[in-house]
């Protein structure tokens, strides 16, 4: 894609991400959408051929970010510990500090249909293995138990500041997500050592 295309696609799922935030995504009409862009109606269509590809894109794009932003910091971790207490800490301050993302990622996703949940779960699946690489590498240094079931610990992990997220949208945001990092992580170690 050209820098000019790319541009307009990235206001496309900014704008997406918006309307949807606050219109959830049935009531988020296409030309909602271009106009919060500041384009045509039928500009969207160069891009996406349908509705429920917007939101997939936006959910690539932005999770796609969000791993890279985990990778990145996770290197300079000397411990899985501390690994994980990084992956939390970009998750909640980043949710925290774009609501609309967290109101697309948290509610739309169970809101969806079956297929556009499948769809979207794919551009979850590197995060989840992210989760997995931690406990694997807490396991190689002997900080984390042995026994550790990967897979179902790594669903927990993610499934729990998945709903720590929740909750905070839920209460209307009446309180610090940033601040819950410590104590998720917490209760996090002392079921893994």
């Amino acid at each position: 894609m050209t820098s000019r295309k790319q541009e307009k696609f990235e206001m496309i799922l900014d704008a997406a991400e918006k309307v949807i935030a606050e219109n959830g995504f049935h009531g988020s009409q296409v030309s909602k959408i271009a106009k919060e862009a500041g384009v045509a109606d039928g500009t969207i269509y160069l891009y996406f051929k349908k509705k429920e590809d917007i939101l997939i894109s936006l959910f690539e794009d932005r999770l796609g970010k969000l791993v890279a932003l985990f990778n990145a910091n996770i290197q300079e971790s000397n411990t899985a510990a501390e690994a994980l207490h990084k992956v939390c800490e970009i998750h909640f301050t980043q949710l925290e500090q774009n609501v609309a993302l967290a109101y697309v990622t948290q509610i739309e996703l169970r809101q969806s249909s079956l297929e556009l949940r499948k769809a979207i779960g794919l551009s979850v699946k590197p995060y989840i293995q992210l989760i997995e690489h931690i406990l694997k590498r807490g396991m190689e240094e002997q900080s984390f138990r042995a026994d550790l079931d990967t897979k179902l610990t790594r669903q927990l992990i993610f499934g729990a500041m998945d709903e720590v997220v929740t909750s905070w949208l839920i209460s209307g945001r009446k309180y610090s997500l940033s601040a819950q990092v410590n104590g998720t992580v917490d209760f996090f170690l002392r079921g893994l050592r």
